[in-house]
């Protein structure tokens, strides 16, 4: 253990000198601020540990670490834990005596590193030296068996190999060949390699170090966990250290159109093939939660087989039956998150809730849910990696609109303490911005949520407006932290920021998420222009003839829906990653179960799929547009933007076009997240600060 004090951990002097307006937050600050991630806490909660990625200001580069904090000792400060210099740590995890695992690329690949957090002077030893990158990995719950999951070759025995099948490059040249029924051809940001998909196997555990590792999939062919945003929450160990559960959609001819993730149960000391415990449905079922006890399986399903987003419902499965019941039927809310209560009598879940992602406990028996509250502040906002504790506690992580992620713990008592506040240094500096809700009557009469962030101290006159539009559709603008679109740094720009969850969005029920599907540019477009109206109404200091609008992906969409359905709403308009036309989305986008839902099928089959198709409407486009797209993005492929940059040339409309060879549907890079907010901001006061 390296012992050095996180600077900006409760910097409480710095804050205190800082003047009381400092300066606005800017592009800078959001891409240089520390990010808090994955926190895990020892066996008798003493220890809790996270990662912490931490960027260069002058080159924008990025490295992650572990940091470790002993809750009991008096005034606490968390330090740096297995550091190797130049090297990545991350993904910490604790065994059952308290050793800390954790991935690290210290060898030159991501491997399985262990430390002893208590041992003085303690050095970090390396537990998996496989041929493959470790994606990530679970402990068994006796310490002795380790799962690791990675892209593997399905030719590979081991976790592995230099395969002898290239997949779809069958011949001399660089040409790659897909044959029917190879699944998908591309996935958000990368060309599949078909033949090679994420794998778990499973490692003995002695002295230290992995061994023997076999394959748990039993011939399965499809990713565990799934791709491209699934994560370790899709495989669990049971508490018998045996039987292992795993989340996988089947690669076929069919994956591009199917949502049918389902869950298995394998023994990884038998000779059998895994069990489909999900086979009946064939909607999503994922997470799997197995109870302490070992008699009971928690887990998500959804109903509606092709629906990405419909709602989550907290199943409970009787193991030794095989009896499935609807534990939260009777609740319209989606769960996102599973974990058990050491005595298995509760299970706490977050879910969207209006513009909150709060934790919730539900009964194991009644299926009861309640809202979990606290004594005291930091239990609203977005709550995510809530892990149970001893005596009732939870340890969880933390952001808000205004504040990134921190690390706390609620006791049984719902007094709740922070353990960190990596930035607190940095946030002391920036001017504050006051936040108010917005609620107001909707299309069809329905009431429709929002916000209004400006800065506090704002001086006289009327600020001009940013109306921020979420992507999904089903999404939500509401009260968490964002590394791209994060409504605190508009309003530190000077702007009344506005954020509304127009129909469509989650967490008002199921009913209202569904509200969207085939109406893409109806019920949404009257929400903004209500909600528009409602903001200038609610705070006399902003001004909302003076706006431009702002949205990516769905709400890159809306901008181009605007730009011939509301042509006289804004001064300005920017629209990323937006689709353009939905007859060339419906067959170029990757994940066609998202576009197929929304609008009705396959375009062929659409009875009215050009009503809300905004190439339909260029004749009208007047008002100056900012396009920005990546190059790697499959979802929403780049042409969907040169098209419309193209027409606002030739119509003459004021326009530019940005884009970025190395991003995806995201700017996730340093450098280029600072450029795209630069362009944008330039944007905005080109046409609103005249």
């Amino acid at each position: 253990m390296r012992n050095h004090i996180l600077a900006s951990a409760f910097a409480l002097a710095a804050a205190l000198s800082s003047p009381a307006f400092a300066r606005p937050m800017t592009e800078v600050d959001l891409a240089t601020l520390k990010r808090v991630a994955a926190p895990a806490a020892s066996p008798d909660g003493r220890w809790v540990v996270y990662q912490m990625t931490e960027t260069e200001a002058e080159s924008y580069k990025r490295s992650t670490g572990l940091w470790i904090v002993d809750r009991n000792a008096k005034d606490a400060r968390p330090v740096r834990i297995a550091d190797t210099a130049g090297k990545n740590e991350t993904s910490p995890a604790f065994d059952k005596d308290g050793i800390l695992f954790f991935l690290s690329n210290a060898s030159g690949s991501d491997q399985v590193w262990r430390i002893d957090p208590q041992a003085a002077n303690a050095a970090a030893t390396q537990v998996t030296d496989a041929k493959a990158d470790v994606a990530g990995f679970k402990i068994s719950p006796d310490g002795t068996k380790l799962l690791a999951w990675g892209d593997i070759p399905r030719e590979c025995t081991s976790f592995g190999c230099d395969a002898k099948d290239k997949g779809a490059q069958p011949g001399p040249g660089t040409g790659r060949l897909y044959k029917d029924g190879s699944g998908f051809v591309r996935h958000w940001d990368q060309w599949e390699t078909p033949g090679t998909y994420s794998r778990p196997f499973v490692f003995d555990l002695a002295g230290g170090k992995a061994t023997a590792e076999r394959a748990i999939d039993g011939g399965l062919i499809g990713d565990t966990p799934s791709k491209p945003f699934g994560d370790g929450s899709e495989l669990a160990w049971g508490p018998d250290s045996r039987t292992v559960y795993f989340t996988l959609r089947k690669a076929d001819r069919g994956e591009p159109t199917s949502t049918n993730l389902d869950i298995y149960k394998v023994l990884v000391d038998a000779r059998m093939p895994p069990l489909n415990l999900t086979e009946a449905n064939q909607a999503t079922d994922t997470l799997p939660a197995p109870s302490p006890d070992g008699k009971w399986l928690a887990y998500a399903a959804m109903a509606r087989a092709g629906y990405e987003s419909d709602r989550q419902v907290l199943m409970l499965r009787d193991l030794a039956t095989g009896e499935a019941r609807r534990l939260t039927d009777a609740w319209d809310r989606s769960v996102a998150s599973i974990a058990w209560a050491p005595d298995g009598k509760s299970l706490y879940v977050t879910a969207q809730d209006v513009l909150d992602h709060p934790v919730f406990r539900v009964d194991a028996a009644s299926g009861k849910v309640e809202k979990l509250k606290a004594s005291n502040e930091a239990f609203d906002g977005n709550i995510g990696d809530v892990t149970p504790l001893a005596n009732g506690a939870l340890l969880y992580s933390r952001n808000t609109v205004l504040l990134p992620t921190d690390v706390y713990v609620r006791d049984a008592r719902g007094k709740v303490a922070q353990l960190t506040n990596v930035n607190a240094a940095e946030l002391a500096q920036f001017d504050p911005v006051k936040v108010e809700r917005l609620q107001f009557a909707g299309a069809g009469g329905d009431k429709v949520w929002g916000q209004i962030l400006k800065p506090a101290n704002a001086a006289g006159g009327k600020l001009p407006v940013a109306l921020l539009v979420h992507g999904g559709p089903q999404g939500s603008f509401g009260n968490a932290w964002s590394t791209r679109w994060n409504p605190r740094l508009f309003a530190q720009q000077g702007y009344g920021t506005i954020t509304i969850d127009f129909h469509g969005s989650t967490g008002y029920g199921q009913a209202f998420t569904d509200s969207i599907n085939k109406d893409w540019g109806g019920k949404p477009l009257e929400d903004l222009k209500l909600g528009l109206a409602a903001a200038g109404k609610q705070d006399a200091g902003i001004d909302v003839t003076n706006a431009c609008a702002l949205g990516g992906s769905y709400g890159g969409y809306m901008m181009n829906w605007i730009a011939g359905n509301w042509p006289d709403g804004f001064k300005c308009l920017v629209t990323h990653a937006g689709i353009f036309d939905l007859r060339a989305m419906s067959m170029e986008t990757e994940e066609l179960w998202f576009d197929e839902w929304d609008h009705g099928g396959p375009w062929w089959e659409r009875t009215d799929g050009e009503k809300w198709n905004p190439v339909n409407h260029v004749d009208k486009w007047k008002t100056p547009t900012l396009v920005i797209t990546g190059e790697l993005d499959y979802r929403v492929p780049y042409y969907q933007s040169i098209a419309p940059y193209t027409v606002l040339q030739r119509r003459g409309v004021p326009s530019e076009l940005l884009v970025f060879p190395d991003e995806n549907h995201w700017v996730l890079k340093g450098a280029n997240s600072v450029q795209w907010h630069q362009s944008v901001f330039n944007w905005l006061g080109t046409y609103l600060k005249k």
